[in-house]
């Protein structure tokens, strides 16, 4: 395991090789840190990049071809040592490939790259997978990023904070069954504020996850308690989470997804679930989201 560093003129970006994971986004001028610093009393991550599948197959287990494999939540990605590597237009990049112990699990080979580019107060989260074999591969990818809310130079309480989305609109959340570890068929409507604000209350995460589905919003951003965005992450992925594990949990998570947990009722092999992308061979597939930092 070892770190890397971007640096400009505005931030320092410290990215680890295990997870290919986001460790530490800091103000040059300020010092002020923006990414969660995993601490495990709440939560021993940071930015964790989720591969091969997002959240978590029924009974941690999928089939494929009427075989049956095991998968832990958000899959191995998070989980594994990548090592350095040259991701076309990218000025730090990452490599993960098949192995005996992924085979055991996943069984595909793939190469997935993680990229990553800072320009001004700006970064972008490249991803990449690479279907090298002569067989359809399937897999889901997403984003995990958690920031300190509040931002560490505000004295302000967590629950004076605010979420901002690019809409007005009620927010359609899809709703977990909290006992089944998997997606309900029920729904909640939050209504937002003028302007797209929801505040960050108490009880706001008692569901656990916002699962926002269906390309309802592309951008979203953590505001502190006068309103003002101190982080907005922008992104094209057809559905996003927000999520904090608790009430006294400085941070908030928001994350693009190209996938998601399995409903509870879900019975159908890997290709049939809901989200799953699909790669012929020599495929890729690659896609990218944006965290401004203000």
């Amino acid at each position: 395991m070892a770190d890397y560093i971007l640096k400009n003129s505005e931030l320092t970006v410290t990215v680890s090789s295990a997870g290919a994971e986001i460790r530490s986004v800091k103000d040059n001028a300020t010092g002020q840190e923006y990414m969660w610093q995993a601490d495990p009393a709440f939560w021993g991550w940071t930015s964790p990049n989720l591969f091969p599948i997002v959240g978590n197959v029924m009974h941690d287990e999928f089939r494929y071809k009427g075989k049956a494999y095991s998968m832990k939540q958000h899959g191995f990605g998070r989980r594994s040592e990548f090592a350095p590597a040259d991701v076309e237009g990218c000025e730090l990049g990452f490599a993960l490939e098949e192995s005996e112990s992924t085979l055991a699990a996943y069984p595909f080979r793939f190469r997935f790259e993680v990229g990553y580019n800072l320009a001004g107060r700006s970064l972008k989260i490249t991803w990449r997978v690479i279907n090298p074999s002569d067989e359809t591969i399937y897999f889901q990818v997403g984003a995990h990023p958690a920031f300190n809310t509040p931002p560490t130079d505000s004295d302000a309480p967590k629950n004076a904070c605010y979420l901002a989305f690019d809409t007005d609109k009620a927010l359609d959340i899809s709703l977990m069954n909290l006992k089944d570890g998997g997606l309900s068929d029920d729904k909640k409507e939050y209504p937002l504020e003028e302007g797209g604000f929801l505040r960050i209350t108490d009880d706001l995460f008692d569901i656990n996850t916002l699962i926002i589905e269906n390309e309802q919003v592309h951008k979203i951003s953590l505001c502190d308690a006068d309103k003002k965005p101190y982080v907005t992450v922008r992104f094209e992925a057809p559905l996003v989470a927000v999520w904090s594990p608790k009430a006294a949990a400085p941070f908030v998570c928001l994350e693009p997804w190209y996938g998601r947990l399995d409903r509870t009722t879900f019975a159908g092999e890997l290709p049939e679930r809901e989200y799953e992308q699909k790669l012929e061979p020599a495929g890729v597939f690659e896609k990218s989201y944006d965290i401004d930092f203000e």
